[in-house]
């Protein structure tokens, strides 16, 4: 076989009259009657090969039988294009190869869809077809992104006294999250492993065998439902620390940040990020995952629709909900059709209807407006901070479905004003998150991130009494209104871990069942400590401001959690059950 001197993204001008060797793929050919052009491809470029039929006959014969995606080795002269010939668009565009020898590696059948052209195929054409989709420059530009991020990840941890240390994928379940992806025991029958849903306990035992600062990168498993942003399989960038505080934590991942986007996207970020608290995110921006590059915020009305004469506003309050609504600044030129799909927009969050006023000189001009009377609208057009040109856009009902349709109403809003700058990157720290929520579904309250995490020691006194008022030394980094990772500042008290278990209603013969091995450790001199997870797959596609973390994951699961290219989940036979205990349904 003929071995690459160079690789098909690396000769220039000064190569010009060098004997090379290229291996590659078709990824072009083109018959122009004499001369044979062909685009031969590899992960680092393309070059242009000559073949011509007055240097070597039946060399130009065999080109003209290659096709797309055939496995080459060429040899031959590096010559500089003739002018008028040079492709800008190429790293090696004022070069081609004049080709002296060929060696078919191997054929390919035609493929399902052109290389150049999959972008634009179906996603599970794609995903069936893997390799070839993973052969296109942007697929493998990505990848070259994501491993160069991992670099600068490791190498600046490293210089933080971080040590990389692997934990255990068969590990024993601990239902307190998502569902868990269950491994049977051979040995053990009857028994199971867990896939770890994150390494939050191995990592916590780690600061306690004294390993101050740990960190992995690392795959994890959750078995649920799958959107744009989640994978049954995911990878995180896992960190730990001990002797901390919040503020120390957050301080490592804002240089982290800063050195990535210093190295590899060459831009400056401020830090440190700012921070905001839970209930001031969910007041302001109905998420606590807001996109902070522009400035609509939500304005509260509830207090003066107690006087309205509109019955739907006062039947809301009545009821204990609310009413917040948006000011579109300069918006008022809206038609009424685009009125109608925003109203049609919020129903898809659970809003019922999308109250609106235009604002005008004279006062409001809505439907609704003979239900408002001039010191009324004054005082809701002083409340939204509203002028002439303005539209107001109001949601009235539960806090949960008003937060939720009108967060969702902003993104919407921003993007038909043009409020998005895509080249802002607007970081900030989410904080004080309620430590517990009522779930509906148990009858019970449970943990918002999970039963590690420690509660605000100003709260800690009245956690029995008022559960749900109490507040978690936990914190999200949020970037342009994507959620990239959370953290918190763990448990490290046998006896709070105890309080926290009983308030999520485990008592102590479950609590020991579950989590015996962490509540035997706490009591064998367990440092104050904290850490955090960042979602690695998103972080990647954040950057490179792609939507699908599948980009960026080399073999991806569809919506359904399967994989289209090898077809798993699949069957098993009868003896690999037996062995393991197991029966067909």
């Amino acid at each position: 076989m003929l071995k690459h001197t160079h690789t098909c993204g690396e000769l220039r001008k000064t190569d010009v009259d060098k004997e090379v060797v290229l291996n590659g793929w078709v990824s072009n050919w083109r018959d122009h009657g004499g001369l044979v052009f062909i685009d031969l491809r590899d992960r680092y470029g393309l070059t242009q090969i000559v073949f011509n039929p007055e240097q070597d006959r039946e060399l130009h014969k065999a080109s003209r039988e290659l096709r797309a995606e055939f496995v080459l080795a060429v040899r031959g002269k590096v010559s500089a294009r003739p002018e008028g010939a040079v492709n800008p668009k190429l790293d090696t565009g004022e070069v081609e190869v004049f080709a002296s020898a060929l060696d078919v590696l191997n054929k390919a059948d035609t493929p399902p869809f052109e290389i150049e052209e999959a972008g634009s195929v179906s996603t599970d054409l794609r995903l069936k077809h893997r390799y070839l989709d993973l052969r296109r420059p942007e697929m493998q530009r990505n990848f070259q992104f994501r491993h160069k991020l991992a670099q600068i990840i490791r190498r600046h941890l490293d210089t933080q006294n971080f040590l990389e240390i692997e934990t255990p994928f068969m590990t024993k379940s601990t239902p307190e999250g998502a569902r868990d992806y269950l491994v049977p025991s051979r040995l053990s029958p009857g028994h199971f492993y867990a896939l770890p849903q994150s390494p939050q306990l191995f990592k916590q035992i780690l600061m306690m065998s004294g390993f101050d600062r740990y960190f992995q990168i690392v795959k994890c498993f959750r078995d649920e439902d799958l959107r744009a942003q989640r994978q049954p399989e995911f990878t995180q960038l896992d960190m730990e620390m001990s002797f901390v505080e919040e503020t120390d934590v957050m301080g490592v991942i804002e240089g982290l940040f800063a050195e990535i986007f210093s190295t590899l996207m060459r831009k400056k970020i401020q830090t440190p990020f700012p921070r905001l608290a839970y209930g001031e995110a969910m007041r302001l921006y109905g998420t606590d995952a807001p996109d902070l590059r522009y400035d609509l915020t939500l304005r509260e009305i509830t207090d003066l629709a107690r006087a309205f004469e509109f019955r739907t506003f006062r039947d809301v309050v009545e009821r204990g909900g609310i009413i917040r609504g948006i000011n579109a600044k300069g918006s008022g030129n809206f038609s009424r059709k685009q009125l109608d799909e925003l109203t049609a927009f919020v129903g898809e969050f659970g809003a019922k209807g999308l109250a609106w006023f235009k604002v005008e000189e004279g006062g409001f001009s809505s439907p609704i407006a003979k239900f408002f009377n001039e010191e009324q609208q004054a005082a809701i057009k002083g409340r939204m901070d509203a002028a002439a040109g303005d539209i107001l856009l109001f949601v009235a009902d539960r806090e949960k479905v008003v937060s939720q349709s009108l967060s969702q109403l902003r993104t919407r809003l921003a993007r038909m004003l043009n409020l998005i700058e895509a080249d802002k990157y607007a970081f900030t720290w989410i904080t004080e998150f309620p430590l517990l929520e009522y779930d509906e579904t148990s009858g019970r309250n449970v943990s918002i991130h999970h039963p590690f995490t420690s509660p605000r020691p100003e709260d800690v006194p009245h956690m029995e009494e008022k559960p749900l008022e109490v507040r978690a030394r936990a914190y999200d980094v949020v970037l342009n209104g994507v959620e990239l990772g959370g953290g918190s500042i763990r448990i490290h008290d046998h006896e709070l871990q105890s309080r926290i278990f009983k308030l999520l209603n485990i008592d102590d013969a479950t609590a020991q069942e579950r989590f015996g091995f962490l509540l035997e450790a706490l009591r064998y001199g367990a440092p104050p400590h904290g850490g955090i997870a960042l979602g690695l797959d998103r972080v990647v596609a954040m950057l490179l401001g792609l939507d699908d973390i599948r980009e960026v994951i080399a073999f991806p699961k569809t919506q359904k959690a399967t994989c289209l290219l090898t077809g798993a989940p699949a069957g098993v036979d009868d003896e690999q059950l037996k062995e393991l205990g197991l029966r067909r349904l």
